[in-house]
């Protein structure tokens, strides 16, 4: 197989969350180019328009939100339903905290197995109450108001729970400070600093300083790394060719996956590199060379928790050994990715191991046949596509459609770059 031409992944599903959210919290008119309008967004826009935001039909284009400012959020009779977006919740629990009314979160089934607790606790310290209705996911109830400052100390490594301190602190204007494990993606910090929000990181601390305005501003989403994560790796694992992925955002937060192909082999390129509303972007030029195995180390995990089932696949065909450990936080992602993946290489007849936070691949070069099961998982299902569109492997997905949460037009875009 040969990969060819010139691909420009949907926005970054991060950005696109945070920059609706932002513009909603704002003073004034905010405008938003490239918004991803995939199902998790959507989620995030339909929940905002509950709240008394009014956020017009998504499009890839431009859209305006004019922003109700940090008070001005509404009461929503009705439950506010983040389908499958952790994102949305995560995040949302943490404005809605400190808003004076009441507001009951919902999900789908897998979102509601997904683990609530972690953001839940520190926003109790700050005086809110979230009362769960079983366990520790969805549905979950938030009676927010005046909150207290706080410094939390995370005890996992996690983008969602942070943000969610930082927009309680912003709402509530009081100073919050977290206190990471690990670094993680910092769209929220630059984000918030590109609309003239005081937040400060020194090493892994993170700090916002309450009494600031909060600007509407006008943003470019950049391509999402993690979409472009999976052509990469499809370029990385051709016989020939060469792909250009056009304006992805390049975060160090995020890049962890464009770093382990280049140290796997493959060629990795950066061209054109600008910033973009605080965000580094270029375009992307990938090229097969032969790959090799290698160890994904804990401290790389944040930087590419989203792409470690296609780095998995990848691995499969790479000469040698990979291991990846210190990501258990795969097991409470849209499914079990630990078990889910292993589980799948095995059934196409790739030589992988289960560990309990992470998994090991031995790569093989005879041809992978088989059935996946996606368990509904984006993921998943885009990961072994990118497998199965090798010369000589036949692997069906089960679920096909899923892929629609993050990148709607996977499909057509794979088969367009493949020769």
């Amino acid at each position: 197989m040969r990969v060819a031409g010139t691909l420009r992944v949907p926005g970054d599903k991060s950005i696109s969350h945070r920059a609706l959210m932002l513009a909603a919290l704002s003073d004034g008119t905010s405008r938003v180019r490239g918004l991803l309008t995939s199902a998790d967004v959507r989620s995030t826009a339909s929940v905002l328009r509950a709240l008394g935001v009014a956020i017009p039909d998504l499009t890839e284009g431009e859209i305006e939100v004019r922003g109700v400012g940090r008070r001005g959020l509404r009461a929503s009779a009705a439950d506010l339903d983040c389908g499958n977006s952790g994102t949305t919740a995560r995040l949302l629990s943490g404005i809605l905290a400190a808003t004076p009314f009441t507001a009951r979160l919902v999900g789908d089934a897998s979102l509601s197995r997904r683990p609530m607790r972690r953001v839940a606790r520190p926003l109790a310290a700050m005086g809110a109450r979230l009362t769960f209705d079983h366990g520790d996911g969805l549905p979950l109830t938030i009676t927010g108001g005046a909150l207290r400052g706080l410094t939390w100390f995370s005890e996992v490594a996690s983008a969602q729970v942070k943000s969610a301190i930082l927009l309680a602190g912003l709402v509530a204007d009081v100073p919050v400070e977290v206190h990471e494990p690990q670094a993680t993606r910092d769209h929220t910090e630059r984000m918030l600093r590109a609309r003239g929000v005081d937040v400060r990181t020194e090493g892994l601390t993170v700090t916002l300083v309450p009494g600031g305005r909060l600007d509407a501003a006008d943003t470019g989403v950049p391509g999402d790394p993690s979409s472009a994560a999976f052509f990469a790796a499809l370029a990385a694992l051709a016989g020939s060719g060469t792909l250009e992925i056009e304006r992805v955002c390049t975060n160090p937060s995020r890049a962890g996956a464009l770093r382990v192909l280049a140290r796997m082999g493959a060629f990795v390129g950066h061209e054109d590199a600008a910033t973009d509303g605080g965000e580094p972007v270029a375009r992307l030029v990938i090229a097969p060379r032969t790959l090799t195995g290698t160890t994904i180390e804990p401290h790389e995990i944040p930087s590419l928790i989203d792409e470690l089932p296609v780095l998995a696949c990848v691995a499969a065909r790479a000469a040698g050994e990979t291991r990846v450990t210190g990501a258990a936080e795969l097991r409470v992602k849209e499914s079990d990715r630990i078990r889910a993946v292993v589980d799948n290489l095995r059934a196409v007849g790739a030589d992988a191991e289960e560990l309990p936070d992470g998994f090991v691949v031995r790569g093989r070069d005879t041809p992978f046949r088989g059935r996946v099961t996606t368990h509904g998982d984006h993921r998943i299902a885009m990961a072994f596509g990118v497998l199965g569109a090798l010369d000589g492997n036949a692997i069906e997905v089960d679920d096909r459609e899923c892929v629609a949460v993050s990148y709607p037009g996977f499909w057509s875009d794979l088969d367009r770059v493949r020769h």
